[in-house]
């Protein structure tokens, strides 16, 4: 796959659900045209120096970018130089979303919502420290459905405290009634800092969440919608092109705080704090604030890693003998010229993909930027 892609991170929240180590900010709305502001400009430059191509892809992560005044976001999104048929995702929140919403970003080029539903289960939601309720989903879907929105992505989340494996089931069955065309199933993981890691006996169980697994797989399958990474299941035609990008090793630059980037081989990462990225923005400087260089062998490596995990699978000419002699029996599968996961592999995706690099392999050189 070719493409060329853009991140935009809004880092604005009304609270900080109990697993998140993401870069948000809660109480904050007044800073958001501040931000945004800093955001176009940072654009500009990109644009005004040539750094950005056509885009072929989007994407508003966060952070709650549907918390944004509609009118602020799609200013950013005018500044993007986009190519015929892009890609515009918006992450939302289900009880942000509303008709005049949608419309609003319909008119500015959304073509694609990704919503956090994570649960149908109030306890489990509760759990999470989310707010909205199963009803607010399905509104929210109703809507999508009704102002023409023909790709729409739903996020789980499987094996909080509390959510047993009948519970899991319905909701993964009452999402599927809501057909929506992309589905995101997250294992939960406990992320330090978090108030979630704090809580020992909160923590995920690996058996419970291979079992939950592999109830939605089965599920999301027989309901015509496939698996294409180990945590992402497409109908034929909505499978998420900008993330396709990070799998595939294309290249995407990065807007807002802590957002990362990859161009050519050369990763990249921005300041993480609101103050200081428009402060360097303001003064016409870089806001990277770290970056790592990887040399043809450390990208040969790291690419087999990030393709197993789709469902296209590595190319067997990639793998030396040596390298195949090693797959693990029943966690890999030959298809065609192609090494692909099974369901079973895809639950120790993370044991394969060490299978894929000689211990000798060289490490990125990691390094901060000038700018901090």
């Amino acid at each position: 796959m070719s493409g060329f892609g853009a991140y935009v991170h809004i880092p604005f929240c009304t609270k900080r659900c109990d697993y998140c180590a993401f870069a948000t900010t809660i109480d904050q709305a007044g800073r958001i045209p501040a931000y945004l502001s800093a955001v176009c400009s940072h654009i500009e430059a990109d644009v005004r120096q040539a750094h950005l191509p056509a885009l072929t892809s989007v994407f508003f992560g966060g952070g709650t970018p549907s918390l944004v005044p509609p009118e602020l976001l799609m200013a950013v999104l005018r500044r993007l130089p986009l190519a015929v048929g892009a890609e515009v995702t918006v992450e939302c929140n289900p009880d942000n979303i509303t008709a005049a919403l949608l419309d609003s970003y319909l008119e500015g080029g959304v073509t694609r919502v990704s919503m956090g539903v994570q649960s149908f289960d109030p306890a489990v939601l509760a759990g999470l420290g989310r707010d909205h309720d199963p009803r607010s989903v399905q509104h929210a879907a109703g809507l999508l459905a009704a102002r023409g929105f023909a790709s729409w992505n739903a996020d789980l989340i499987y094996g909080a405290a509390g959510e047993s494996i009948e519970s899991w089931r319905r909701t993964v069955e009452s999402l599927l009634e809501l057909c929506p065309p992309h589905i995101s199933a997250y294992a939960l993981t406990v992320e330090a800092g978090t108030p979630l890691a704090s809580q020992p006996a909160r923590h995920p169980d690996d058996d419970d969440q291979a079992a939950k697994y592999e109830i939605a797989d089965e599920l999301f399958q027989a309901a015509g919608t496939g698996w294409y990474e180990i945590s992402n299941w497409a109908k034929p035609g909505h499978a998420c092109r900008h993330n396709q990008l990070y799998w595939d090793q294309g290249d995407y630059v990065a807007y807002g705080v802590a957002a990362h980037g990859h161009r050519s081989g050369r990763r990249y990462w921005n300041v993480r704090s609101i103050e200081r990225y428009i402060e360097l923005i303001e003064a016409g400087r870089s806001p990277c604030s770290g970056e790592e260089v990887l040399d043809p062998e450390v990208r040969r490596a790291e690419a087999a890693q990030l393709l197993i995990r789709t469902r296209t699978g590595v190319p067997q000419a990639w793998l030396p003998e040596a390298v195949r002699a090693e797959l693990p029996v029943g966690l890999v599968v030959r298809d065609g010229d192609q090494w692909v996961l099974t369901r079973h592999g895809r639950l120790l995706a993370n044991e394969v993909a060490m299978r894929l690099v000689p211990p000798e392999e060289s490490e990125p050189v990691r390094r901060p930027a000038a700018a901090t």
